[in-house]
Parts: structure tokens; C-alpha cells; sequence
């Protein structure tokens, strides 16, 4: 039997998000390896093992995935949102490169998802509608020097910006400092959106200006997203939309 290993997103919650090649490769599936909440929301059925395994392992997942595979199991390697976002499929490749070679044999597919910001960036309106770019606040994996060049950088050439695990109880300082370079470099009242828990039951939007915004809006399952110097929202009588436009006057052009 010739193994395999799929790297699949979940999206950010809804079963509804989750795509039809997703759901097809799961059903093949022998073995689903995955962080634990992940892992959770796959279905217990006759004929497939789930591999639940605490976060910070990443490279052990993959390794256990990658020899899984070579021995002929089909593997679903699960991440939340698209795998290819500060997720599971750069773990796998890392393992796949410094592995033994005859993992390079194996089937390797990496199957998109919706990723959290887009799905935050959905319910909103369209505050990603031109150039954008994301950034994991974490700094278990780079530094702190490096997050912060980043930050100024991004502001400084007008993108918006999606943050990406923005604070923890582990380390609250760091969305403190972020607010705080984000204050020197832009307008105070550049708008910011709190997308906490999008298409899940407990989901909440808040939609704050950088002047009015505090620490406490975010926490490890809130999407943050800084609109440009451009962003605007339109006021009615239902849930105000915040957008992007698709263009950049030629005055604000270098």
C-alpha cells in the first residue's frame, strides 16, 4: 500500500468552512495527526487512529506523520485555517528536509484552508481589499528586535496589517508594545478590527480606532486587523462595513 500525507486546514471553526477536499481526504485517511483541539474535531470512525499531541511539538508531529506515511499509512496532518499560514505544512517540510531520505518518497499534498483572517476579513467587509500583509506576534520563534523592525516597517509603508496570535496570558507585553510602535508610526484614528473566534458560536467583532484600542481586546483566539491609512468605514443601520479601496491616489505614490 503506498502511503501519503495531506496537509489539510480546518478553517477557523465553522464545519461549513471546511472544504470539499478536505472532507475527501479525511475520509481516506488512516491516521490523523494534529494539536489537540485540532484533532478534536475530527469525527472517531472504524479504521482511523487520531494522534492528539500537545502544542510546541510541531517537528515531533511531522516526523511521526512522515514515518506513518513511509510505512504505507494515508496521514492527515490537520492545522486550523490554510496550513501554509503560521501553521503545520512549514513544520512538515522542515522534518521533510532534515529527515531520512527515503521520506522524500512519500506523497506529500498541502490542502488550503480558510485561513483566520480572511474570515475575519469577510465578516467585516473587505479592511485586506488592497496590499496587506500578516504577522504572528508570537516571538517563541524570532525574536522580538525582528517583530518590531517588521511592525515599523509595515506602518511606515502603509500597508494594513493582520496580526496573528497577538497576546497570551504567557506574554500580554507584547500587543502592549505593538499598540505602542503602531502610535508612533500611524494617525491615531486608523481603524482596528478585533475578530475574536470568527464563524464559531462565541464569535465577536469590535471595531476600534488605534487611538481608542487597549490591550485587552485581543487574546490568543482574536484575529487583529490594522486597516492602511486608506481604510474606511461605512456607517448603517446594521453592522458598519469596514473596506479598503482598490486604489491609492497618485499624491500618495513615492
Amino acid at each position: 500500500m503506498s502511503g501519503w500525507v495531506k496537509i489539510a486546514g480546518l478553517g477557523p471553526g465553522n464545519e461549513a468552512l471546511v472544504t470539499p477536499e478536505v472532507t475527501a481526504a479525511l475520509t481516506e485517511a488512516t491516521d490523523v495527526v494534529g494539536y489537540i483541539p485540532y484533532v478534536a474535531r475530527i469525527a472517531e470512525r472504524e479504521g482511523l487512529t487520531l494522534h492528539a499531541s500537545d502544542n510546541r511539538v510541531e517537528i515531533d508531529r511531522s516526523q511521526h506523520a512522515l514515518q506513518m506515511a513511509a510505512e504505507g499509512k494515508r496521514v492527515v496532518v490537520v492545522s486550523s485555517g490554510d496550513p501554509g499560514v503560521f501553521a503545520m505544512a512549514a513544520a512538515v517540510f522542515e522534518a521533510l528536509e532534515n529527515g531520512p531520505n527515503t521520506w522524500r518518497d512519500v506523497q506529500i499534498e498541502v490542502l488550503p484552508g480558510i485561513t483566520a483572517m480572511l474570515a475575519a476579513s469577510a465578516r467585516a467587509g473587505a479592511p485586506l481589499g488592497h496590499d496587506f500583509c500578516a504577522i504572528n506576534l508570537s516571538d517563541n520563534l524570532k525574536p522580538w528586535s525582528l517583530i518590531e523592525k517588521r511592525l515599523r516597517l509595515t506602518a511606515q509603508a502603509d500597508f494594513a496589517m493582520a496580526f496573528y496570535n497577538p497576546r497570551s496570558k504567557s506574554r500580554p507585553e507584547g500587543f502592549v508594545k505593538t499598540l505602542e510602535i503602531l502610535r508612533e508610526e500611524c494617525e491615531p484614528e486608523r481603524l482596528i478590527l478585533f475578530a475574536r473566534a470568527v464563524s464559531r458560536a462565541d464569535e465577536a467583532l469590535r471595531i476600534s480606532t488605534l487611538a481608542e484600542a487597549t490591550p485587552d481586546m485581543a487574546d490568543m483566539q482574536t484575529v487583529v486587523i490594522v486597516g492602511s491609512s486608506l481604510t474606511r468605514m461605512i456607517e448603517r443601520d446594521g453592522p458598519p462595513i469596514v473596506y479598503t479601496p482598490r486604489f491609492t491616489p497618485a499624491k500618495d505614490q513615492v
